[in-house]
């Protein structure tokens, strides 16, 4: 598949929806248990996403326009999920990433972004040039991976109650 921004858009897009549809009105321990250690929940993973739409992805691709790869981009914290969240409800979260989310399609449609401002560079702190393009995709790549991990959260709550058909559920299989 070739990237285009309206596919990227499709994805992002319904990303708030399917989030909705998905977890509001579940059981806390549906939504707040992890997967142990110092994994996240589906609470914790809603609070990552709208802290990407606060401080990462618009950031950065205004960045690429306005000074290409001789600025690097802010570094992204991953982690502030943790203290931005606090006293919020899986609902408060899923409205806010709705709103938040619409807003920055809504910037990204009026740019009207060309071709040439697509193989733009900019400068990733740590992983060097990237483009515009690199980014772009990776904004849709990185909302799929975070509903992969929802559900993979939410089904290995049931791992220990599916009995034999366990072996052959892969969702329920290790990580690599």
């Amino acid at each position: 598949m070739n990237f285009t921004l309206e596919h990227t858009i499709e994805i992002i897009e319904r990303t708030p929806v399917v989030l909705r549809h998905l977890l509001q009105g579940l059981n806390d321990e549906w939504t707040h248990n992890n997967e142990g250690g110092e994994s996240w929940s589906p609470y914790d993973i809603v609070g990552h996403l709208i802290h990407g739409e606060k401080r990462d992805w618009m950031l950065r691709v205004n960045t690429i326009l306005e000074h290409g790869d001789t600025q690097a981009f802010e570094p992204f914290d991953r982690y502030a999920q943790f203290t931005e969240s606090k006293g919020k409800t899986l609902n408060n979260l899923l409205d806010e990433f709705e709103t938040l989310r619409q807003a920055n399609i809504t910037t990204l449609r009026t740019m009207n972004l060309t071709d040439e401002q697509f193989t733009r560079m900019g400068m990733h702190p740590s992983l060097g040039r990237v483009s515009l393009t690199n980014l772009l995709a990776t904004w849709a790549v990185h909302d799929l991976n975070h509903i992969k991990q929802i559900v993979r959260v939410m089904a290995k709550q049931y791992s220990h109650h599916v009995g034999p058909w366990g072996d052959n559920l892969s969702i329920l299989k290790p990580r690599a």
